[in-house]
């Protein structure tokens, strides 16, 4: 990692931080009801965003998926069906997503658990033009987590009858209003023509309609991991690359790059392979161990990238 780089890293984690802190304040997690919230997440995303609104005003939260997990394909646990059961509020992405959790869920419903799907509520836009296939990526654009941090305050002091939720998911999504604005800034360092991308698989639409970039291919075809390319896809979208001048192909630190390293080489031209954390959160010391630090460092290193 570059000097410049860490030290960008390290500014945007501290205005994170300093914009959470008077979150905090507000909250009384002293309190007997408020000590009694446990919320389950889905995602190491969810978890985040879910754990600042909770820790603000009392509680606990249980994230299912470990940090670098796939979450199209993550099967759980006998004790990740009793946390759902238990938990005040189950909170999931929906739309798809959490493929290996189907039959979880529907097992946690029946015998009581509160489930919130919050990408219903983020206007979900379709995948490639298609009426009939929401795109689950809607934590790609910060704006729409801003919103969710909303939906999920307001579902925990609906629950609860504690208005300190509400008013800790409003702080929260101003936090996270105040990043997508910083992600805006570093994404707009790179000229017009640049702003390009080719990906491993179809997670980048809310984040090319909120700032501004094409995708010109994904080497995974669909929105899943699970799905594997034919060679003539392969084919089809090094010459993809070769056309459109492409310098960087931007993999996902939660999948294996072995496929976007072929593409890569079959361009035939020197072009970058840059890893993205996309449906996971990065470990402790990563630059994105927390939503929004997350998306700051994928900005970066896509500016970086591309800015040439």
């Amino acid at each position: 990692m570059s000097r410049s780089f860490a030290a960008r890293t390290t500014a945007g984690a501290a205005a994170i931080a300093f914009g959470l802190a008077g979150c905090a304040a507000t909250g009384d997690s002293g309190s007997p009801s408020s000590t009694r919230v446990a919320v389950v997440a889905s995602t190491t995303i969810l978890g985040s965003v879910a754990d600042q609104v909770v820790e603000c005003a009392g509680g606990q939260v249980q994230t299912l998926m470990p940090v670098g997990a796939d979450p199209h394909d993550y099967a759980p646990s006998s004790s990740d069906v009793a946390a759902m059961v238990t938990a005040t509020l189950v909170i999931t992405n929906g739309l798809g997503l959490e493929e290996g959790l189907t039959s979880a869920l529907a097992t946690a419903r029946q015998d009581g658990a509160t489930v919130l799907e919050v990408g219903p509520a983020l206007d979900p836009q379709p995948f490639g033009g298609s009426s009939d296939s929401p795109d689950p990526h809607v934590w790609m654009d910060v704006a729409r987590m801003a919103t969710a941090a909303s939906v999920i305050g307001d579902k925990l002091a609906e629950l609860t009858g504690e208005p300190a939720y509400g008013e800790c998911g409003t702080t929260v999504a101003a936090a996270l209003t105040a990043t997508d604005a910083q992600v805006r800034t570093i994404l707009d360092t790179v000229p017009a023509a640049a702003r390009v991308l080719v990906t491993d698989h179809e997670a980048f639409g809310y984040f090319s309609r909120a700032y501004g970039y094409t995708v010109a291919g994904v080497v995974i075809p669909g929105g899943s991991t699970l799905a594997q390319p034919s060679s003539s896809e392969l084919a089809a979208l090094a010459q993809t690359v070769r056309t459109a001048g492409v310098t960087a192909i931007f993999a996902n630190t939660a999948n294996p790059t072995a496929l976007v390293d072929a593409l890569a080489r079959e361009s035939g031209q020197h072009v970058a392979v840059v890893e993205l954390y996309v449906g996971s959160l990065g470990p402790a010391g990563s630059g994105a161990d927390t939503y929004q630090a997350m998306m700051v460092t994928n900005a970066h290193r896509i500016a970086d990238a591309l800015a040439g």
